[in-house]
This record gives structure tokens, C-alpha cells and sequence, in this order.
């Protein structure tokens, strides 16, 4: 049985290695096309075809943890087809390989899948997400997520502040600050504007230049501003540095535990927090998928093929990948819109192809 795991194992390997690598360069060449256009834009900073090539490299590993599931599927299809055309899978099932013996190897590669997923999702596409935007920036002056900027909500004792982050910069601070802050009644009592802003090691901002506005009343009938400038103007506060960075970055590309805390953060302040619950249950359940998609290879080694239709089931199991994430992105977009469940919508496109790989893995290996 080790000899058969090792044939087996070798084989989807190789085949699942060259397929994600045939993709990814197919991708990295679509990025590089497309980053053409930002090169000579910044004649003053210096973006050339080089550092387009770094950023576009960059964003590999985030290309690579959305394929994976998918160059597993036609990978492990290309293989169990290829021997079944060949009658070597017929030799390995007279020579003691069952299906449910085929069915617990081919699990255990795909929990090596599983493993590599999450630690390419988790890890390493993250910190090179981040360091491709922080490139980018460079050249670029700063990261946003457009005009209005990231916005963010904290409850402290007596008062609510909401802040606004306009861009990060590429040292990491932050640039266009605004510091709401209202009380009990939800009546503004202080704003603060800040050209640029740090994050300073005590759990505060330190707001440079800023501009400080106090609003009292007088009487029911009266008010009064009063409004000063300060060269820097700190505010304690509990967010930090990795919970603005996921409000500026998309939230897709972060860490499974920078999604939970902010989550968290979200929920503790009142404010929604459904589309980052999604995103963390996809982070959760998409790596599962890997081993939903080597059961649904498995039916294909117990076909009949005659020469040349192999292509015809790689085709298939092609477009059965491509369904699966087109599936994984619409359920994610309508639960946001409709307000189901979090992780039912991210585990839903899963359980589907779970039971269409059981059925298949039923219907054409236990009873025929």
C-alpha cells in the first residue's frame, strides 16, 4: 500500500504543480500587461518596468491561494483519468487498492492540500499583499480606498468617537485624520484634523498639525466653537495599526486572526460587521476545499476512456473548478445582500460539491 500512496501521491503532486504553475504564470502575465500602464505615470518617483515586475510578483501568493483549490481538481483528474485510459488504476484495483482504500489515500494528500492552502492564505499572501501595496505606495505617495477614506468606530467611557483615515502612508502612518468625537446624547463635542498621524505605543494617535474644534453650549438657544492649532494632538484610543490596515486593505487579503479582531472590534463598537464575518468563514472553510475536490477526481479513474477523450474530462473538471469559485462569489456577495448566516454562506458552495463528489463517488465506484 506504501507503493501504491507513493505512485499516487508522486503523480498528483507533479500534475497539481504544473498546472498551478502553468496558471499562475498565465496570471502574472495578465498583472504585468495591466501594471504597464502605471509605468512612466510617476516620472518623478521612479515606478519603472522593475518595480512593476516586483509588485506584480508580489501578488502571486494571493493568485495562488484562489487557484489552488481549482489546479488541485484538474490535476488530480488529469491523473486518475490518464491511468485509467492506461489500465494502470485496473492493475492497482486487482492488486488490493478498494475504493475506500483509493478514497482514504487520496484524502490524506488532500489534507496536505488543505495545509498548504491555509498557510499560503494565512501567511504568506498577507504580509506579500501588504508589502506589494506598501511598494506601491512608495511610488505612488499613499494607499486608499478612495475619496472617502477607511472609517472607524470606538466606544469609550462617556463618548463615541469615529474616525476617518483618508490614505496610509508607505512608513505606515496615516494621512487625513479626522477624530469625531460625540457623547451619551449624540451631540459632536470635539473634531480633530490631522494632516498626517502615527501610531504611537501607549494605544494612542499622535495627530501632527492638527486642527482642534471644541463645541459647547452656552444655553439651549447659543453655542460656541472654540477652535485652535496644535502642532500634535494625541488621542488614546484602542485602535490600532493591523485593525486600520484592514479597514484600508480589502479585507480578503487579510489574516484569519486580523479578520477575527477586527470582527470583534466591529461587534464591541455596534457597527456591522457581516461582510468581515463572510470573509473570515471563507478563510475558514475555502483551504476544506481541497479535499472536496480530490473526492470529486476520484469517480474518473473508474471510467472507461477511449483515446483522446482525457482532454474532454480535464475540459470538464476545468470548468467544474472555474463553477466552484464563480459559486463561492456569488453566495459571498448575496449573503451580504440578503443577511444570512456567515458561515452558512461560506461553507454552502462546499457542501454542494461535497455531495455532487459523494454522489458521483456512490453512484459510479460502490455500485457499478
Amino acid at each position: 500500500m506504501k507503493t501504491i500512496r507513493r505512485l499516487l501521491y508522486v503523480e498528483v503532486i507533479l500534475a497539481v504543480a504544473l498546472v498551478t504553475l502553468g496558471f499562475v504564470t498565465l496570471f502574472y502575465f495578465f498583472d504585468f500587461v495591466e501594471e504597464l500602464q502605471a509605468v512612466g505615470k510617476h516620472k518623478d518617483t521612479g515606478y519603472t518596468v522593475a518595480q512593476a515586475l516586483l509588485y506584480v510578483a508580489l501578488m502571486l501568493p494571493s493568485h495562488l491561494y484562489e487557484l489552488l483549490p481549482i489546479t488541485v481538481l484538474i490535476g488530480t483528474i488529469f491523473v486518475m483519468a490518464r491511468l485509467a485510459q492506461s489500465s494502470e488504476f485496473t492493475i492497482l484495483r486487482t492488486s488490493g487498492l478498494g475504493p475506500w482504500r483509493a478514497l482514504r489515500a487520496l484524502l490524506l494528500l488532500g489534507l496536505g492540500f488543505v495545509a498548504l492552502t491555509f498557510a499560503v492564505g494565512d501567511y504568506v499572501a498577507p504580509l506579500a499583499d501588504k508589502s506589494a501595496q506598501l511598494l506601491k505606495s512608495r511610488y505612488q505617495g499613499k494607499v486608499t480606498v478612495g475619496k472617502t477614506g477607511a472609517w472607524l468606530k470606538e466606544k469609550q467611557a462617556y463618548s463615541h468617537y469615529f474616525a476617518n483615515v483618508g490614505a496610509l502612508t508607505p512608513d505606515g502612518n496615516m494621512r487625513d485624520v479626522r477624530v469625531f468625537e460625540f457623547d451619551n446624547q449624540g451631540i459632536l463635542v470635539t473634531m480633530t484634523e490631522g494632516q498626517t498621524a502615527k501610531f504611537n505605543k501607549d494605544d494612542s494617535w499622535l495627530l501632527e498639525k492638527a486642527d482642534h474644534s471644541e463645541f459647547t453650549s452656552a444655553d439651549t438657544n447659543a453655542s460656541k466653537v472654540d477652535r485652535a492649532l496644535v502642532e500634535a494632538f494625541r488621542w488614546p484610543t484602542q485602535i490600532s495599526a493591523e485593525m486600520v490596515a484592514t479597514a484600508v486593505l480589502r479585507p480578503e487579503r487579510m489574516g484569519t486572526i486580523d479578520l477575527f479582531q477586527y470582527m470583534h472590534h466591529l461587534d464591541a463598537n455596534g457597527q456591522t460587521a457581516q461582510k468581515y464575518e463572510i470573509q473570515f468563514w471563507k478563510k475558514v472553510f475555502y483551504p476544506l476545499s481541497c479535499l472536496v475536490m480530490v473526492v470529486l477526481a476520484l469517480p474518473f479513474a473508474y471510467l472507461h476512456f477511449r483515446s483522446g477523450s482525457v482532454a474532454t474530462y480535464v475540459f470538464g473538471g476545468v470548468m467544474a473548478g472555474i463553477s466552484f469559485v464563480l459559486l463561492n462569489n456569488v453566495l459571498g456577495d448575496l449573503g451580504a445582500l440578503r443577511g444570512w448566516q456567515p458561515w452558512i454562506t461560506a461553507a454552502l458552495p462546499g457542501l454542494i460539491y461535497s455531495f455532487a463528489s459523494l454522489t458521483a463517488f456512490s453512484w459510479l465506484v460502490i455500485r457499478r
